[in-house]
């Protein structure tokens, strides 16, 4: 499934994120709010990490071009239109703030402060990217996670 060099805690957050995006993408609501608790349970900064390195690879593969402000605002828009539609709990607030700070435009001398877990928005912006993108979630998962692994294993001069 994942590679057998991995970490345990990497081979969790890469399953739990998959079980997630599956499950957003199904539209399974009572499957979504228990894969995202499981993510919640691991640490919480590595997730995001990968979360966010996720969101920017796929903004990446579906506007090759670039991203415009009516390209942002119009994932937005679907990521909440299509959430809305099936979970209840949804935080649009959250999604902006995920987008935002995936995107390097969060103010950085603002605390994240979120009313809830932002980890759910992130993956619902991840399953929303990679249908867009029409690219399999578990590759930029993949590339996510061997990219933090290598940052973390150059050693600085």
């Amino acid at each position: 499934m994942w590679p057998n060099d991995w970490p345990s805690s990497a081979t969790a957050i890469a399953t739990s994120v998959d079980v997630a995006v599956t499950a957003a993408h199904a539209a399974d609501e009572p499957g979504f709010v228990a894969a995202t608790a499981d993510l919640a349970e691991l640490p919480a900064d590595q997730v995001m990490a990968v979360l966010s390195a996720i969101v920017r690879e796929l903004l990446e593969t579906a506007h090759p071009d670039g991203l415009t402000g009516d390209d942002v605002r119009a994932v937005l828009e679907a990521v909440v239109r299509r959430a809305a539609a099936w979970h209840s709990r949804l935080d649009a607030t959250a999604v902006v703030s995920v987008l935002t700070g995936a995107l390097g435009i969060d103010d950085p001398d603002e605390p994240e402060t979120f009313r809830t877990n932002p980890q759910p928005a992130a993956v619902l912006l991840i399953e929303y990217l990679a249908d867009l993108s029409d690219t399999p979630p578990r590759q930029p998962i993949q590339r996510a996670i061997n990219e933090i692994a290598r940052a973390e294993t150059v050693e600085m001069p």
